[in-house]
């Protein structure tokens, strides 16, 4: 089984990748799929930039590095993964790496949005639970105790 596994740094998404983990640790016989999508560069970053050259180069940056934490934890379970940072619509573009890949299934963080702002905006993990050809699992981000610090 192939599993796409999107990360973006987050809470949620450490949780998804921890769950994957713990899917091959019980026996689950799968490898993944590491994607981190970089949102398009905006107008304003394209006029400053001068050259589309320097955004590609940091986007792509930015993406390496906010898959390190989820490489690391792939690695030290020992779980063999392919790993890709893509640019465009973060939807989208996983539809894509989701097909280009051949995955059999999504884990991914769920991005912690309110409700009003998913209905209007829409969610990445609610667009592909709903367009994704696959069994897609959404995974929240373990609660803080509200009694940390006190």
């Amino acid at each position: 089984m192939k599993i796409l596994l999107p990360f973006d740094g987050s809470a949620a998404a450490v949780a998804a990748v921890q769950l994957a983990v713990k899917l091959v640790d019980e026996g689950l016989d799968a490898t993944v799929v590491l994607a981190n999508v970089q949102e398009p560069a905006s107008l304003y970053e394209l006029m400053v930039a001068h050259d589309p050259r320097v955004i590609e180069q940091a986007s792509a940056a930015a993406g390496s590095h906010t898959l390190q934490v989820a490489q690391a934890l792939l690695e030290d379970a020992g779980i063999a993964y392919e790993s890709e940072v893509a640019n465009g619509d973060p939807a989208n573009t996983l539809l894509e790496l989701l097909e280009n890949y051949g995955c059999d299934m999504v884990v991914m963080g769920a991005s912690g949005t309110s409700t009003l702002r998913s209905a209007l905006l829409g969610s990445v993990s609610n667009e592909l639970l709903h367009a994704a050809g696959v069994p897609v699992m959404i995974v929240k981000a373990p609660e803080q105790d509200s009694t940390e610090g006190v």
